[in-house]
């Protein structure tokens, strides 16, 4: 059974859309130099678009991995302002670990550019249209925190 934690940024207009993506590297890498943050930092241009049009507010960027699943929304407006439901603390775990994978939430009209633009930059991080929730539910529950314990990994620790 795989866990899923999620995490909500605040972004515009607290932080412009490329801190934005900065920030959600750092909360992703833990903050470590690296192979994946530099394959991250490589789609800042792609990503921040993504976030300037506001795809992750209801539909999640996810990041797979050999551990939990990982969603990340973003906050904007008076809520970016007030930052009240934003939650960007540390993860308790590596979301990066092993085989990891980034799907980013993309409007319909620019899925075709963002896809191309994704695909010469990384093998890992693809987009999809953000109507499509990955088979999960969007339900505010999830946005807020959703997390299940995997005894079996949480006794290996």
């Amino acid at each position: 059974m795989t866990s899923v934690v999620s995490r909500v940024v605040r972004s515009s207009p607290h932080r412009d859309t490329v801190s934005t993506w900065e920030t959600i590297v750092d909360l992703l890498t833990r903050g470590k130099d690296g192979p994946a943050r530099k394959e991250l930092l490589s789609v800042t241009g792609v990503a921040s678009s993504i976030i300037a049009d506001q795809a992750p507010k209801e539909s999640a960027i996810v990041v797979t991995c050999d551990g939990s699943r990982t969603r990340v929304y973003c906050l904007y407006d008076e809520d970016a302002i007030d930052g009240a439901d934003a939650k960007e603390d540390v993860l308790g775990y590596d979301p990066l670990e092993g085989d990891w994978a980034m799907s980013l939430p993309c409007p319909k009209d620019d899925l075709a550019w963002v896809e191309r633009a994704l695909r010469a930059k990384s093998t890992r991080i693809t987009a999809r249209d953000m109507v499509s929730t990955l088979g999960e539910s969007q339900s505010s529950a999830t946005k807020a925190q959703v997390f299940t314990v995997d005894i079996e990994a949480f006794l290996k620790s």
